[in-house]
């Protein structure tokens, strides 16, 4: 049976890329930390779980067959796989077998036939899930975070806002790759200026989220740690973070 991007029924519409997403809304594009491949015969449906996926936050990688799906399995190294069982050459559960063997991935199965016997061949060849087409974006999207909070812990609380990686688990920031050294007062502080990116925040709540409700210290003490920031990301000419008067501060991701 021939795939057809109809079985895929998004829930909404999917941008042709995140980054006409983000010149269309003025958004910033907030990322995951997770790589996911997507390994299908059919153009129309790898464009469209990469552009899907990719406005999900996901950096996403795709192939046509299984050769080509084993050489990014070594240069993009994935996390999560979402394999089509009917491919040419070598078959879906050739190829799952094989990526089983070499990597520590999750692999969802993707097929239009819903037979027992597939699903059991698929799951003994190492596959950890598998979708039956059709499904919505939505389903797949969960079963995909499934994948992540089952096997890969570690990368649920890492996210990527522009050149700023946010680990909430280990209270750190790279930026540009390089670890900041940051008090816990300066991590807070970063890391609420970079929940909104963009967008200017108040200074009343920038100070409760970081300081608390009925703080009582020292009226500048918010511009101190702004300054502090400011000059471990070398941001001397205030590019990265900006005073907004007469409202409070905004991290203008580059």
């Amino acid at each position: 049976m021939m795939n057809d991007t109809r079985m895929i029924m998004p829930e909404r519409d999917v941008p042709r890329s995140t980054d006409e997403h983000a010149a269309r809304s003025g958004d910033a594009i907030i990322a995951r930390a997770g790589r996911i491949l997507v390994v299908d015969d059919e153009q129309s449906i790898r464009d469209f779980l990469l552009f899907g996926l990719r406005d999900e936050g996901y950096d996403v990688a795709t192939a046509r067959d299984g050769e080509e799906a084993l050489y990014r399995l070594e240069e993009f190294r994935p996390h999560v796989i979402l394999l089509d069982i009917m491919l040419p050459g070598m078959d879906g559960f050739d190829v799952c077998q094989l990526m089983r063997e070499r990597a520590r991935v999750a692999i969802i199965m993707l097929t239009a036939r819903d037979d027992v016997d597939d699903r059991v061949k698929g799951l003994m060849s190492g596959a950890d899930d598998y979708v039956v087409k059709p499904f919505s974006f939505a389903e797949l999207r969960a079963r995909i975070e499934a994948r992540f909070r089952n096997q890969f812990p570690e990368l649920i609380a890492v996210s990527r806002v522009g050149k700023f990686e946010i680990d909430k688990t280990q209270k750190l920031v790279r930026y540009e790759g390089k670890a900041l050294p940051l008090s816990r007062t300066e991590y807070a502080l970063l890391e609420t200026l970079l929940e909104t990116p963009g967008v200017a925040i108040p200074r009343e709540q920038i100070m409760a989220s970081v300081w608390g409700e009925g703080f009582n210290g020292e009226d500048n003490i918010l511009e101190v740690y702004i300054r502090y920031l400011r000059h471990k990301l070398n941001d001397s000419k205030r590019q990265l973070i900006r005073t907004v008067r007469g409202v409070g501060y905004r991290v203008d991701i580059q």
